[in-house]
């Protein structure tokens, strides 16, 4: 049975958000949508607000991260991860209906708006009720393999362990972690055909370790980085798990990698 909506997104009353989160204001055409808003046979309008130039779109089944903003129409502000500052993740198949719809309709960068009547919504069973208002930013699908994963690319970098590869996003930070360091990171792990086999996105929760205390293809790979910086590493299976680790990670591994802090 779906649930109402996933409790990471409103792990608090609806009431308390309000008092305590930084205000919103509504878009103009919080009302109702308009003229120009895409209708789909279910009864949700849309909008795009700004496009990607992704081809990638998540499916019912994927986990997605995502930032959003809730109003009623009389544009009262109801939730909003931006707000709160951390964008949410969580299964797409655990979430209200017209959330479900509106992000598979989306690709990575893309933000949109979403009118979602209450039969997509609430149901009229909890507030808020009536027809709800989203602006959503889809982040990420952290669930789906990226499309090089099965070898790295040509211009992907490669040290002399046969470890490659390549920055996603520049880091804000200069300093590198040493082979000793405890670390902070968000990742997404994969075998090459595709299967996730690991995710601390995924879970909503950074994991926190020594760097001493890893596969030699992380200690190797995270030195390479600085904090702020979101790397994808191709790590070979002998600098892996060398054969012996579970049965779902042999071979080579890929991860996508944030380092969040050096501590």
């Amino acid at each position: 049975m779906r649930s109402l909506l996933l409790v990471a997104l409103f792990a608090a009353t609806l009431s308390a958000q309000t008092t305590t989160l930084k205000v919103i204001p509504p878009p103009p055409d919080v009302a109702a949508p308009p003229a120009d808003a895409k209708k789909s046979a279910s009864g949700l309008a849309t909008k795009v607000l700004q496009p990607s130039t992704s081809q990638d779109h998540p499916k019912a089944d994927d986990t997605v991260v995502v930032n959003y903003t809730g109003w009623t129409t009389d544009g009262k502000m109801f939730d909003s991860s931006v707000s709160r500052g951390k964008a949410a993740t969580f299964p797409l198949n655990r979430v209200i209906a017209g959330f479900t719809e509106a992000l598979t309709m989306m690709a990575p960068g893309e933000k949109l708006r979403a009118w979602i009547p209450e039969a997509l919504a609430y149901k009229g069973q909890r507030d808020p009720k009536g027809m709800l208002v989203f602006d959503l930013e889809l982040i990420e699908i952290p669930s789906r393999a990226p499309a090089d994963v099965k070898a790295a690319p040509a211009d992907a970098k490669k040290t002399s362990s046969g470890l490659a590869y390549k920055v996603l996003q520049p880091g804000t930070g200069t300093k590198h972690p040493s082979g000793i360091s405890q670390v902070t990171v968000h990742y997404t792990g994969w075998t090459t055909d595709g299967k996730m086999f690991d995710s601390s996105v995924v879970r909503g929760q950074p994991a926190t370790f020594g760097l001493d205390q890893v596969i030699p293809g992380w200690t190797e790979g995270v030195q390479l980085m600085v904090e702020g910086e979101k790397v994808r590493f191709w790590i070979p299976e002998k600098i892996a798990y060398a054969g012996r680790g579970p049965a779902e990670a042999r071979g080579m591994l890929v991860f996508d990698i944030e380092l969040i802090k050096i501590n």
